[in-house]
């Protein structure tokens, strides 16, 4: 019974999530994740403490 139950919510739930996506106005979650890390990287680079002379450790 316990394998229906898991199978019949997983399947509801792909069925919403389609017609959701299919009918509202959805953001493209991948995109956005990207241009988070993006934003993150440029704000690393530009704020990063600069190196010393002696900590060339590559």
């Amino acid at each position: 019974m316990g394998i229906i139950r898991s199978s019949f919510t997983f399947m509801l739930g792909t069925v919403c999530g389609i017609y959701v996506a299919q009918n509202y106005n959805v953001p493209n979650v991948n995109k956005l994740t990207n241009t988070g890390l993006l934003i993150a990287k440029h704000i690393e680079e530009n704020y990063r403490k600069p190196k010393r002379r002696g900590d060339d450790e590559d």
